[in-house]
């Protein structure tokens, strides 16, 4: 008999439980990429929105004098080179303001998602979210197609686009935490959260690669790309190990293997099949298999005061806030500060800015690895922002000094920043929404997530409109916000952290001292 191949033996050596947990982690992480992906072309977008077009006339000129012509019509001038109505002098805010208007219908939609989140079934509320998410994404790029120059319209599809966005996130941390628990929550949440890095340098590449020749296509196939994964999302994923026990429970019947399920203490789920082979020479009484279901009554939704009330919500929320409106200032300007400070053009800008992501990506698996090392979520926050802040200056005054050192300054800034912004949106939402306060309802885990995340999303917001005011100054303004900022979130997790310091575990009393006693 042949011997069966190592590959094989290495597939069948998992349970069907570690499968379907594969399965989730990849699935969600997939669900999450593609709504970044859809974020991130508006930020590429920029440059060709607004050009630079004193060297593009400039040029024109030239060619006409030298063909001794009257002037083309083909001749760019300020008004014909940008895009309408971000051809203006103040085309900063006016950009400043449409990362506002997503961003702000982003964090307000955020508080009221998680409620509905807990309410409404996640697969489908995550469907019609990616869905129309899509749509309205490709609804920007259709403002290319069809030459469409009116600022609210651009206005409304950002608003439109914000708010049905945040069906993703409270979805996502919600599927992923009823399939993990606590033990070694921060390294799977670090290395499961690199899908907003891997979405922004997919997006940027994506947008990058039309948006010198059409811009609208660097909006249109991102948007196809999200809806494409809400039909996946319908037809493949599974909320909660429970809804596959009652699946496997109702598809039992006589004469078939008989399914027992027993629930372990992280709620892991292990299906054992017997097969009843009975002799025909045998005279025996029929038995029929016993399907043991074990139902449990459904937790009702926390309230959203009661969510507040979960001791370290209030302090991670505000640390947030200044945390990711570090990060998405990075997000929404860091191509167009490349290119004006690097003189690239858009697209080497664009993939220049992936490095930022990059770092992301080492900087979220690292403070993960570190937190459940230690056990201090807030400690290892607070020494990466304490980081962040000189890392900050630091790149302001060496993007100058060419590309190498760019280089080099964003993978280091990519991973401090992101670092703290991605352990708080993850494995602390996930420790906070299963508190033991809590006594076991999980069903308050969207709603702590949404409030979390909902807190950052306002930080979120006023950072890229302040990048908008603050640069018309100078750049160098502009990282003094940044700086600022996260001297705030640092600041408000002392409380936090000194608890964590204080806080030393007693050593287990021995049989011998209990003997003593």
């Amino acid at each position: 008999m042949a011997t069966i191949p190592p590959g094989i033996r290495l597939l069948v050596s998992f349970d069907r439980d570690q499968w379907y947990r594969a399965l989730t982690f990849i699935l969600t992480f997939l669900l999450y990429t593609s709504f970044h992906l859809s974020r991130k072309p508006i930020s590429i977008v920029k440059s060709e929105l607004h050009k630079n077009c004193s060297s593009v006339s400039e040029l024109a000129t030239i060619a006409n004098s030298a063909s001794q012509r009257p002037s083309l019509p083909a001749l760019h001038t300020d008004m014909d080179c940008s895009w309408k109505p971000f051809d203006k002098r103040n085309y900063k805010q006016l950009l400043g303001a449409m990362d506002y208007s997503f961003l702000c219908a982003y964090a307000v939609g955020m508080y009221l998602s998680g409620i509905i989140g807990e309410r409404v079934p996640i697969r489908l509320y995550l469907t019609v979210g990616m869905l129309t998410s899509g749509l309205f994404t490709c609804l920007f790029g259709l403002g290319y197609v069809y030459n469409i120059h009116s600022l609210g319209f651009y206005i409304f599809v950002q608003v439109a686009n914000g708010l049905v966005q945040t069906t993703g996130w409270p979805s996502v941390v919600t599927c992923i935490s009823n399939w993990f628990g606590k033990g070694r929550r921060g390294l799977i949440m670090g290395l499961w959260n690199s899908h907003t890095s891997v979405g922004n340098i997919l997006g940027s590449l994506i947008a990058g690669y039309w948006v010198s020749s059409n811009w609208g296509l660097s909006f249109i196939v991102p948007g196809l790309i999200i809806a494409a994964m809400g039909v996946v999302c319908f037809l493949f994923l599974i909320e909660h190990p429970n809804d596959l026990k009652s699946m496997y429970a109702q598809n039992s019947s006589p004469g078939k293997s008989a399914h027992y399920y027993y629930e372990d203490s992280v709620q892991n789920r292990k299906s054992y099949d017997t097969e009843l082979l009975l002799p025909k020479e045998s005279v025996c009484v029929p038995v029929q298999p016993v399907v043991v279901v074990k139902r449990e009554s459904e937790p009702s939704a926390i309230s959203f005061m009661g969510a507040l009330r979960i001791p370290g919500v209030i302090e991670f929320s505000l640390c947030l806030l200044f945390a990711k409106l570090v990060s998405y200032t990075f997000l929404f300007w860091l191509p167009l500060y490349i290119t004006k400070a690097a003189h690239l053009d858009a697209k080497k800008a664009g993939d220049l800015s992936t490095l930022f992501d990059v770092g992301g990506i080492v900087g979220g698996i690292l403070a993960g690895v570190i937190s459940d090392k230690l056990g201090k979520r807030a400690t290892t926050c607070a020494v990466m922002l304490l980081l962040a802040a000189p890392t900050l200056y630091g790149f302001s005054m060496i993007s100058e000094f060419g590309l190498g050192p760019t280089v080099g300054m964003l993978l280091v800034c990519g991973g401090l920043v992101n670092g703290p912004y991605s352990l708080i949106t993850t494995a602390v939402s996930a420790d906070l929404g299963t508190h033991k306060s809590l006594k076991g309802n999980a069903r308050a885990l969207s709603t702590v997530t949404a409030i979390i995340d909902g807190t950052g999303s306002v930080g979120a917001a006023v950072g890229p409109l302040l990048a908008g005011l603050l640069s018309a100054g100078g750049w160098d303004q502009v990282f003094y916000m940044l700086m600022t900022a996260d001297f705030f979130a640092l600041l408000l997790l002392l409380r936090l952290v000194t608890k964590e310091l204080a806080s030393t575990k007693s050593p287990p009393i021995s049989a011998v001292e209990l003997k003593e006693h």
